[in-house]
């Protein structure tokens, strides 16, 4: 097999393992939440802890990865992820009992963080290994393409199939997806050398410029997560926006599919940090766009923008952290995504606080935005120091 086609067969084991992990396991919830209170009695203060503790099992996946250098370890835990995925979806179906559900969603989770950070290290490591690019735009459309083919099949299932039946079609498709998943994944090389016999050397950032970094990826995370986690509620109580709230979804997921590939063309012409910084403004606009200007057509090009615009800078700061620790890449990976995912929880915890308070969730989203703005000066804060480091280096030299 050429070089090429064996790249391409490598990133496509990424995108079936994050169509697989997020799109099945993960956000497959988000459309079926309406669903499911209708039909299997779950409550609105319930559906938020499922949510809440889906968010837990990434943060321990997180904490977990970050705290793995052996790549071996890595590959058989990034398999049972895979597998696991698809049993977590499974059991969505099997009961009404929360305490069930609140445990598969803990592990679909956990899965999450398999795809997201061992499965992306693995991905990085080997594209370094063998000379390619060390971006993952084509790798991460997974997540977009996820999020829009969960969303399309949830539109296209109802009213014929209800909440269970949806939840038995996820879970034959995350079969469909667990083969390439796996078979597509070379095994690790351990032997710390690339393809053409050089050693890889990892090149860690200053103690400063991870602080910073990482202070600027939870602004990121809050960014993100109110809109992902509220937007089909959020648009469904806009005037006249009744019943578009998986319209919205669906654009997320339109504009997420080929960002990546998009910012890594950006960040090859403007620099990394420059790229983030773009991407973070362009956010702010997309979580505003439904409050302050209001209607279909303006929600829906804010959706997209959000959805073009957070899987962006996941995708740039997840290859920024692997360039970093080329040996051991989702150790750095996974530092960065506990900072997001500590804001991942935070965060719908005060929109939901405001939204009770003020009876609606347009404060939640303005307090989002204010947060992105914080972390756009942090990205700037950061070119400073990644300037005062380079210096240094120069003068040990």
């Amino acid at each position: 097999m050429s070089d090429q086609k064996e790249r391409l067969r490598v990133l496509g084991a990424g995108i079936f393992s994050l169509l697989l992990v997020l799109g099945v396991a993960r956000f497959a919830y988000t459309p079926l939440l309406p669903l499911m209170q209708q039909q299997a009695g779950l409550g609105v203060a319930a559906a938020g802890w499922l949510a809440a503790i889906n968010y837990a099992g990434y943060l321990s996946g997180a904490l977990i990865a970050s705290q793995i250098s052996d790549l071996v370890l890595k590959d058989k835990l990034y398999r049972i992820g895979m597998v696991l995925a698809i049993v977590s979806t499974a059991v969505m179906a099997l009961t009404t009992n929360v305490w069930v559900w609140a445990l598969s969603r803990y592990v679909a989770g956990l899965c999450s963080a398999a795809g997201m950070l061992l499965g992306t290290g693995l991905i990085l490591n080997w594209l370094i290994r063998h000379h390619h690019r060390s971006e993952l735009g084509i790798h991460f459309s997974g997540i977009g393409l996820g999020i829009a083919g969960c969303s399309a099949a949830v539109m296209l299932m109802h009213p014929a199939l209800d909440w269970r039946a949806q939840w038995w079609v996820f879970t034959a498709l995350g079969c469909l997806l667990l083969v390439p998943a796996l078979a597509w994944l070379p095994p690790p090389d351990q032997t710390g050398l690339t393809a053409s016999g050089q050693k890889m050397m990892d090149n860690p950032p200053s103690a400063l410029y991870l602080r910073v970094f990482m202070a600027a990826y939870f602004c990121a995370g809050f960014g993100y997560v109110v809109s992902a986690t509220f937007i089909v509620a959020i648009v469904n109580k806009l005037p006249g926006l009744a019943g578009q709230g998986n319209l919205a979804f669906l654009a997320i997921g339109i504009g997420a599919a080929p960002a990546c590939i998009n910012w890594d063309l950006i960040a090859r012409r403007t620099g990394d940090l420059n790229a983030l910084i773009l991407a973070a403004v362009l956010q702010m606009v997309g979580i505003l766009l439904p409050v302050m200007v209001g209607g279909l057509i303006p929600t829906l090009l804010g959706a997209l923008l959000f959805g073009g615009t957070f899987i962006g800078m996941v995708s740039l700061v997840l290859s920024m952290a692997g360039r970093y620790y080329p040996t051991k890449p989702a150790k750095m990976m996974g530092k960065m995504t506990l900072s997001y995912g500590v804001a991942q929880i935070i965060g719908p915890a005060i929109t939901g606080q405001l939204a009770a308070r003020l009876g609606s969730y347009n404060a939640g989203l303005y307090f989002a935005a204010g947060v992105m703005a914080l972390g756009t000066l942090l990205l700037l804060a950061l070119k400073g120091v990644a300037t005062r480091d380079a210096a240094n280096a120069l003068a040990k030299r």
